[in-house]
């Protein structure tokens, strides 16, 4: 229960640093410009896989 509102959390977490990306760049190595967006979804997919395969 506690596993899927963490996913949940971390999912909206990331989306919502995607959306900040796409306004105005992080300016962190590897999200220097607007079209690197794509880079924390993936980052997104490995830590929400994680969180799977740790709960399990």
């Amino acid at each position: 229960m506690i596993k899927d509102g963490m996913s949940k959390a971390l999912s909206l977490l990331i989306l919502a640093i995607m959306a900040i990306q796409l306004v105005k760049p992080l300016g962190l190595p590897g999200l220097r410009r607007r079209r690197d967006f794509w880079k924390l979804a993936v980052l997104a997919l490995a830590a929400i896989s994680a969180t799977a395969l740790l709960g399990h």
